[in-house]
């Protein structure tokens, strides 16, 4: 990266914070060397883990606040009471412009509140979606909505589309990303009229979009396209469904592979295959979460994360920041607007 900006930090979120807030700076200081951090949060705290390391003085700067959102606060109580909470400073300092981008890796939805109670969205934007990216056997994949949308109509689908596409494009360095709904078929007359829908919307446009159509349940592991496009309720329950099949299956090789000697021989002459194996599927590498369709850089961090993952967090704001996510969703809606335009006038005649 050449250009300078600052990323703002909820330095006090998190089940580790501060430290792992602060380690995962100094971890992700060798791939950002142009970024500097504001980090809002208690100084008497977070002063002696900065001072620990002497070349992290010159990109931090801290902004103190007594007060933290906790992991158990409603959404209403930190929009009514969290003013000078560190989350919401550090949402504030990327509106008042001293920041690119905003991470936190506390409480889920007082952050996407608070983030569109203060960013607010992007013209032509209903509602912000929650995307992250994962492995699957071609690579990597991008999904949204994963959990801010119970129920969503087809506008809002084609939106997710249009920003999912986007995200693809600039943190996996996709050319052009393949777009997927998820469904209960990838026959055209299956699913609710919002999916089908959201189908003729996208097949209808003059978007570059590289529109696949329908997926199901498996082709998201088997990487079938790079965005699969759902409502926040079934994206919800596919990640969380997801994580835990990894879980159990991580669980299963191990038990298996010490269950008798001939077994730990086996697993010690194949370690450097399964360590491999387990860098693939490490969840930290896959650590931040972008809240799409705000007029601002937001991203998620998981709350029990340790340093390595939060410097992913880092690295994925750096990367909307660098590669400009929020001005490239803005010109691709706007030619959305306008073949919807086109088709309503079609229609018409």
């Amino acid at each position: 990266m050449s250009k300078r900006f600052t990323l703002s930090l909820d330095a006090m979120g998190g089940d580790n914070a501060p430290r792992m807030v602060v380690e995962g700076i100094n971890i992700a200081r060798a791939r950002l060397p142009d970024v500097t951090y504001l980090l809002f949060g208690d100084r008497a705290s977070l002063r002696p883990l900065v001072e620990r390391h002497p070349r992290m003085r010159d990109v931090v700067e801290i902004r103190h606040t007594d007060q933290a959102v906790a992991d158990e606060d409603t959404v209403s109580a930190a929009l009514r009471s969290g003013r000078q909470t560190s989350m919401r400073l550090a949402i504030d300092a990327v509106a008042g412009g001293e920041a690119a981008g905003v991470i936190s890796a506390g409480n889920t939805g007082a952050l996407m509140a608070l983030a569109k109670h203060v960013l607010k969205t992007l013209p032509g934007i209903d509602r912000p979606a929650i995307a992250t990216y994962f492995p699957t056997t071609r690579g990597e994949s991008v999904m949204l909505d994963l959990g801010a949308n119970v129920e969503c109509d087809a506008d809002n689908l084609v939106q997710f589309a249009v920003m999912g596409e986007v995200f693809a494009r600039n943190v996996l360095g996709l050319k052009q990303p393949s777009i997927g709904l998820l469904n209960v078929g990838v026959e055209g007359f299956k699913g609710n009229d919002a999916v089908r829908d959201a189908s003729a919307i996208l097949r209808g446009s003059n978007l570059p979009i590289k529109f696949h159509g329908f997926v199901e349940g498996d082709d998201i592991g088997a990487g079938t396209v790079d965005v699969v496009v759902t409502d926040g309720f079934t994206g919800n329950i596919a990640l969380k469904t997801t994580e835990g099949t990894a879980r159990l299956f991580g669980r299963f090789l191990r038990e298996a592979l010490t269950s008798t000697m001939a077994a730990r021989i086996g697993a010690w002459l194949a370690r450097s295959a399964l360590e491999g194996f387990r860098i693939r599927i490490d969840p930290r590498r896959y650590n931040g979460a972008m809240f799409l369709g705000l007029n601002g850089i937001c991203v998620k961090s998981h709350g029990s994360t340790d340093e390595l993952g939060f410097a992913h967090a880092l690295c994925v704001a750096a990367d909307l920041v660098a590669g400009g996510l929020n001005e490239r969703i803005k010109e691709d809606l706007e030619r959305l607007i306008s073949a919807q335009s086109e088709i309503s006038a079609a229609v018409s005649g």
